[in-house]
């Protein structure tokens, strides 16, 4: 009778522990997965950083803007963490910082906020993607942001390119977020997704997913920005104040 009584209670015990271990390696997992073992405030990180003259963190200009940097994490269309970000911050020049805020700010009224993927971008970050690109064998990420297109006409077809305007400090990739429920507006197609879905004017998604992605292109464009015409979710400032050069320090 003792032993059955003493089985009764290690066995669920064990189950217990199982169930235990299992929750924390999907926890580990998640953490890695979206960069989560790096949580420092951004306010920390950008202390120690110095930024050339003419860029400032897009935090100190538009404080309640909302960051998923995609990049830092591996949840982006290489599905590692890309070289040269080695924190979860946005930068941006002068000019366009102050542009988003006043995006931000018309939005703001309309119950919308901003939410950036990307900005400013190394080049050693835009030289990782193309060498991605080069390489056939990863296909890890293709059913999610390319299920449509064979790899190798990513680089000859201009999905992945050897310059990116966001090298130069003023291109943002965004999205909006609904202020009453905390969700992001539906564009039609995830930010990164290469194809015709992811086009402004395009037929593919519904009447109302066309009109959220106008509500992004009008204050974008009301403050000054262009789109891409290939990509929703990426502005460039037209006056951006460093047309001609592409940098390469780190975002830190």
């Amino acid at each position: 009778m003792l032993r059955i009584v003493a089985l009764a209670i290690v066995f669920p015990v064990r189950v217990f522990l199982m169930q235990t271990v299992k929750l924390l390696a999907a926890f580990l997992v998640t953490m890695l997965l979206f960069g989560g073992c790096n949580k420092r405030p951004v306010a920390e990180i950008q202390k120690e950083s110095v930024l050339p003259d003419g860029f400032v963190y897009v935090t100190e200009t538009v404080p309640d803007v909302i960051l998923e940097i995609r990049y830092f994490s591996t949840y982006n269309f290489i599905g590692t963490r890309v070289d040269d970000y080695l924190a979860p911050i946005a930068i941006l020049s002068e000019q366009a910082a102050n542009a988003l805020k006043q995006v931000n700010d018309d939005l703001r009224a309309k119950g919308y906020v901003l939410k950036i993927f990307d900005a400013y971008r190394p080049q050693g970050a835009v030289d990782h993607f193309v060498r991605w690109a080069a390489d056939p064998n990863d296909r890890r990420t293709q059913e999610y942001f390319y299920p449509d297109l064979e790899k190798k006409r990513l680089l000859p077809e201009n999905y992945i390119m050897e310059r990116s305007s966001h090298s130069r400090g003023s291109t943002v990739d965004l999205t909006l977020v609904e202020m009453r429920t905390g969700k992001e507006l539906d564009m039609g197609s995830p930010f990164d997704f290469f194809g015709i879905l992811s086009h402004h004017g395009t037929s593919l998604i519904t009447e109302k997913q066309s009109n959220n992605r106008r509500v992004l292109k009008n204050a974008m464009e009301k403050a000054g920005f262009k789109p891409y015409d290939e990509e929703w979710w990426h502005y460039t400032l037209i006056n951006e104040p460093f047309p001609e050069t592409y940098f390469r320090f780190p975002v830190k």
